[in-house]
């Protein structure tokens, strides 16, 4: 009941912000801050720091990565489930495809098919090491070990990343 009302909360928030201007990953709880992509289409992300006391605390920031054709969405927490992801991670990395398990949620229909900003993130992830997602899905689904032996021998039986189609969020 109380995180439906909290919910709730946000949203409006969201509409009030799309109604008096844009919406800014600074003014994002840290609660919903990664998987997020403010009005500029900017990538939010979450940042720690030390506060004076020793203490380190969390911000959301906006990062210099914009998203074609995505504006003002936070993820769902469907989508975060689905695809094995950890809103509350600080940076990302390209070793998470390496896990046989978070590859084979990622590459799920449940995942690949309704969470368009977490494949597209990880399509650019895997990218920058020479990974095509959407063939690693398929050797995930076919033979999920092969695959992780094949991607942690430098992706030999993925296409070399500059020969893939232009990153989008679509379905493979």
């Amino acid at each position: 009941m109380a995180k439906t009302i909290m919910v709730l909360f946000f949203v409006s928030t969201l509409f009030l912000q799309g109604t008096l201007g844009s919406f800014i990953c600074e003014n994002l709880p840290t609660s919903v801050c990664g998987f997020a992509i403010a009005s500029s289409g900017k990538r939010c992300l979450l940042e720690n720091l030390t506060g004076k006391d020793g203490k380190v605390e969390y911000q959301c920031k906006t990062s210099e990565v914009v998203v074609a054709n995505m504006k003002e969405h936070i993820e769902t927490d469907e989508c975060v489930d689905a695809c094995g992801v950890d809103r509350n991670t600080v940076g990302l990395s390209s070793d998470a495809l390496l896990d046989s398990q978070f590859t084979s949620k990622l590459c799920s229909p449940a995942c690949n098919h309704h969470c368009p900003n977490i494949i597209d993130l990880y399509f650019n992830l895997a990218a920058g090491e020479g990974v095509y997602l959407p063939d690693l899905c398929n050797k995930q689904r076919t033979n999920p070990h092969r695959a992780m032996i094949e991607l942690s021998s430098n992706g030999a039986v993925l296409e070399d990343a500059a020969d893939a189609p232009a990153p989008s969020p679509v379905s493979f």
